[in-house]
């Protein structure tokens, strides 16, 4: 089966020579729900505008269900966009709106009149067909600009950031109500976002960009698990490095000397031998002692001092400052009272420790 998209070494250049799009190339599967994922300015944006055709690409080409689109105007690519600022006309109301591209392109009044009808149920918001984009929250006019987008029955939804204009209890709510309407269509979703909250709670799978390149492809456990690189391991999640040296290795163990301590790390396919490395640890994998209690047998461990708590509910994020290395940040759960109490208190000597199969290995040469 033909994926429904299928980029072929796309490169998108600027003025003054700024590449936004450098050599991409990715295929979409239909249904999918895919998320493009970085930071401002890593070609995200720019990528998706390319696939919707409101973008010229210097090179590469763009094939929809098989056909080659890259020379289509967007009005003959059977995909639609959302808008971040949801572009609703104001002078129009709801109904009108979402029926606007269904009456451009020339489709008979009753059969618009069904689709909207149709479309907006679908969003629930059937009751505001009268309404103006003024009437509504930021979460209906969101849905008004899905429901318009959803009801020329495109094969691809694109989403340039959807919901980074809401506040935050709406904008989880949007996440589950977008998530239960791709469930519901099962059409392909292709998201934009620089949030690797919503990219994790959402996606089928995440494509994390830098610099105009796809950095890493992958279900978000995969990205989470297996990083490809310190870059994907501190964009998806938060990560802890500790920088070292390889000072022997056989086929299980690579042994890393970070300062005065001595790491012992599983060795994994890929993983360097020798020369300077980059040992990176997931907060939640690492455990907090206090001084005067022993740690763990067989654990590595990293001797510093508190110097930052931060409450979150039932757990508390610990920063210890460890010598020679960047602070490390450990996820304490508080389930009861007396564990609270037992929390060291800032100023006070801590020791990290962690498994050697919880940690991963990156060698220097590697994207940092």
């Amino acid at each position: 089966m033909n994926p429904v998209i299928s980029i072929r070494n796309i490169t998108k250049a600027f003025r003054k020579g700024l590449i936004a799009v450098d050599d991409v190339s990715l295929d979409v599967e239909e249904g999918e729900f895919i998320t493009l994922l970085g930071p401002s300015g890593c070609g995200k944006s720019t990528m998706l505008r390319i696939i919707a055709g409101f973008e010229e690409a210097d090179s590469g080409s763009i094939f929809l269900a098989g056909t080659d689109v890259t020379d289509f105007p967007p009005y003959r690519r059977e995909v639609n966009m959302v808008f971040q600022d949801y572009a609703l006309f104001p002078h129009m109301n709801v109904a009108q709106n979402v029926g606007y591209g269904l009456r451009v392109s020339g489709v008979p009044k009753d059969r618009i009149a069904r689709k909207v009808e149709e479309t907006l149920a679908l969003v629930e918001l059937a009751d505001k067909a009268d309404n103006r984009p003024s009437e509504l929250s930021g979460g209906q006019r969101q849905r008004v600009s899905l429901a318009r987008a959803l009801a020329r029955d495109p094969k691809v939804l694109l989403l340039d950031e959807p919901l980074s204009a809401l506040d935050a209890n709406l904008r989880e709510a949007m996440q589950v109500e977008l998530k239960h309407l791709h469930e519901k269509l099962g059409i392909t979703f292709v998201m934009v976002t620089h949030d690797q909250t919503e990219a994790l709670a959402m996606a089928d799978r995440i494509v994390v960009m830098k610099d105009g390149k796809v950095s890493q492809c992958g279900t978000p456990a995969d990205l989470y698990d297996k990083p490809a690189n310190p870059y994907v391991a501190r964009f998806i999640g938060t990560a802890n490095f500790i920088d070292g040296k390889v000072m022997g290795a056989d086929d299980r163990v690579v042994e890393v000397q970070a300062g005065a301590e001595k790491l012992r790390i599983a060795r994994v396919d890929g993983s360097p031998a020798s020369g300077d490395v980059r040992v990176c640890i997931r907060p939640e994998k690492l455990t907090l002692v206090a001084n005067g209690v022993s740690p763990p047998a067989g654990e590595n461990r990293l001797s510093g001092t508190v110097d930052e708590i931060l409450y979150h509910g039932a757990n508390a994020r610990v920063r210890v400052a460890v010598d020679g290395q960047d602070p490390m940040l450990v996820d304490v759960q508080l389930k009861s009272a007396s564990l609270r109490q037992q929390l060291p208190g800032i100023g006070s000597p801590a020791t990290v420790c962690f498994s050697r199969s919880d940690a991963m290995l990156f060698g220097e040469d590697r994207d940092r």
